[in-house]
């Protein structure tokens, strides 16, 4: 149990030295204890010998407890504040791994005065010492819980400033129309004589062609943190459960010549090229009459309704024709129409288009073939309609990112009508802007309350 002292401290940025095993726990080659605080060099002195010669240079040393046992051979590696990631004096020493040496390394240290850090607390003291903003913080997190090269990308884009870059923008341009409206109050008469009603209405618009711009990267920000919807649809017993399977690389679905065995949907996780996919296979739609059946393509038809992109599967001409006739009525999503079981004989041509869809494609899950060409395909569908990642374009991809972005844009909205109306005088209508202002900095860095820190740190593990 944490007392109370200890969180007040961490969460206000206290003084204390803390200490934290940095990697995953158990059997490896290393295991990395991490020590930050203004006592951290004091502290690791006392059982580390050889002391390193250099700062941020890798010394073979011995690592001893109190009573001078040795621990361990390890690599050391000094910072000196602020020239660390915490912008504190900080020691890494890597030791071999397991679960004795680490924890008797971090018992050691903890005997002489660190204390254990709490989840995220090397992070958090990074953003109170300036070194990152709340932005960069949050892309450390969504870096180490990245489960697509997507999210690793977008993160890696956040983490070198991206986004933070461009709120910081938008931020600027606000404050810079704030300012121009208290100029034109307080000197109405200097310069030029007044500002234009034009000038500040074309200000106005530039931000929100901004901030618009921003919003706009919602829907691929939803696909990057929870992966496409890619529904695979068709009859019984064509191959779906077989073809999911495939593509998985692992037995996931149950595949036997019963039609039916799907009862429910089946989910996993793939990459289509940049995108994730969360692959979804079903129950085969048909009429049944079977209850729990029934219930199973039910549910095809809810996963159907939402999905981004369709593999409409049949293992002929006519089976194809039949379920893109079904699911035309339930979905609008995109659909690759795929011929599966191409090692048997078809009387389809690979290539040839069906009900004027995308061209048809030939896949088998025994043999392998079309499996590629088919991720090809999927990757290319869903980049048509949701661009191409790049560091140009930050992405939202936090529900906190999008909510202080859709309150700036109100608040910058608002301003626009009651200035363009004449509804308010200039001071009270600029108020909207300092609230714009406001949303902001609650995502760069202008930190004012710590449950904005908690939020974002509560979900690191204790190395970070």
């Amino acid at each position: 149990m944490i007392s109370s002292l200890a969180l007040n401290r961490s969460l206000t940025g206290g003084r204390d030295t803390i200490v934290a095993l940095g990697t995953a726990p158990g059997r490896g080659a290393i295991a990395v204890v991490r020590l930050s605080g203004e006592d951290a060099i004091q502290i690791a002195g006392r059982h580390i010998e050889p002391w390193p010669v250099n700062t941020r240079e890798a010394h073979l040393c011995t690592v001893h407890d109190s009573g001078n046992r040795i621990l361990d051979q390890a690599i050391v590696t000094v910072y000196v504040a602020p020239q660390s990631f915490t912008g504190e004096d900080t020691v890494e020493i890597s030791t071999h791994g397991g679960h004795v040496v680490p924890a008797s390394v971090m018992t050691a240290l903890i005997e002489s005065g660190a204390r254990e850090a709490l989840p995220g607390e090397f992070t958090r003291r990074a953003v109170l010492n300036g070194k990152l903003d709340i932005i960069q913080a949050e892309a450390i997190g969504a870096l180490v819980d990245a489960q697509s090269s997507a999210m690793q990308q977008v993160a890696l884009n956040q983490l070198d400033g991206g986004l933070s870059a461009r709120i910081a923008s938008v931020r600027e341009g606000v404050l810079s129309l704030e300012s121009l409206i208290a100029y034109d109050v307080d000197f109405p008469e200097e310069d030029d004589g007044p500002v234009s009603r034009e000038r500040i209405i074309q200000s106005t618009d530039d931000l929100l062609g901004m901030l618009d711009l921003l919003l706009s990267t919602i829907p691929v920000g939803q696909i990057v943190r929870e992966g496409a919807i890619v529904v695979i649809a068709g009859e019984p017993n064509v191959g779906k459960s077989s073809l999911f399977n495939a593509l998985l690389g692992e037995k996931r679905a149950i595949v036997t010549e019963v039609p039916g065995t799907t009862r429910d949907a089946i989910e996993g996780l793939i990459n289509a090229g940049q995108w994730p996919i969360r692959l979804i296979d079903t129950a085969g739609l048909r009429e049944s009459a079977d209850i729990v059946e029934r219930l199973g393509i039910e549910t095809s038809e809810r996963y159907l309704s939402h999905a981004h992109l369709l593999l409409v599967c049949g293992d002929d001409e006519n089976s194809l024709k039949r379920t893109l006739s079904i699911v035309s009525t339930i979905s609008s999503a995109a659909i690759i129409p795929v011929l599966t079981k191409s090692d048997l004989r078809h009387d389809v041509r690979a290539g040839s288009s069906v009900a004027g869809s995308r061209g048809c494609i030939r896949a088998s899950a025994t043999t392998g073939e079309g499996l590629g060409l088919l991720q090809r395909e999927m990757e290319s569908v869903l980049t048509q309609a949701y661009g191409i990642l790049t560091p140009e374009m930050p992405v939202l991809v936090r529900a906190r990112h999008v909510q202080a972005i859709e309150t700036a844009r109100a608040e910058v909205r608002e301003f626009k009508t009651v200035w363009v109306d004449g509804l308010l005088p200039a001071p009270v209508a600029a108020v909207h802007l300092r609230s714009a202002v406001g949303a902001l900095e609650d995502l760069i860095g202008a930190v004012s309350t710590e449950d904005v820190l908690e939020r974002v740190f509560s979900s690191f593990c204790v190395g970070k």
